[in-house]
Order: C-alpha cells, then sequence, then structure tokens
C-alpha cells in the first residue's frame, strides 16, 4: 500500500528492478553475482563487495572476509575490510594490504 515505493521497484511496463546483479552465460544460465543496493561508491566509482572479498579470500593466509562500505567526506564512501586470518598466519595489515594493492 505504498505507490511509491513500488513505482520505485515495479517500472511502467511492469518490469520488476531487484537490486541484483547478474549475468547470464553462454548456456543461458543467470547467475546473481551481488546486490546493486550494496555497492560502494567510492569516489565516483562503484566498487562491489564481493570483489573485493573474493581478492582477499584468494590470500593463502585469510579464511574469511567481509567488505563494506564507510561513510567519508572526501570520497564517499570507503570499502573497509573484516578480515579472518587463517590460525597460523603471519600477515600483517600491512602485508594484506600490499597484497591487495597489486591485484
Amino acid at each position: 500500500n505504498d505507490p511509491e515505493a513500488t513505482s520505485r521497484t515495479i517500472d511502467k511496463q511492469g518490469w520488476l528492478h531487484t537490486g541484483d546483479i547478474g549475468y547470464i552465460d553462454d548456456d543461458d544460465e543467470l547467475f546473481i553475482v551481488d546486490r546493486l543496493k550494496e555497492l560502494i561508491k567510492y569516489k565516483g566509482f562503484q566498487v562491489a563487495p564481493a570483489e573485493l572479498e573474493a581478492l582477499l579470500l584468494a590470500h593463502p593466509e585469510i579464511s574469511d572476509a567481509a567488505v563494506v562500505g564507510m561513510k567519508d567526506e572526501d570520497a564517499g564512501e570507503v570499502p573497509v575490510a573484516f578480515v579472518v586470518k587463517s590460525e597460523k598466519s603471519q600477515a600483517t595489515e600491512d602485508e594484506i594490504k600490499q597484497y591487495i594493492s597489486k591485484q
């Protein structure tokens, strides 16, 4: 019972806009990979947290990671990562930052 909210979700042609980001592969299979509303708006760029998380998880000494946007006066938002290092990890914060910057 909220016509304004409904009009933001269902367009005039009847299409439902879920806010999901996906793609269709060569076999016509649909893959949902992220949510538009979760994108981090960094200096005019849209950054998908899932992409940053995948980079972090590729590090051999990281067992889990989550990335969220944090408001920033200059950049709009900046990504902030929460990282769980593997049990015997010796990686430092600076080493992880260097690893990501090289990707």
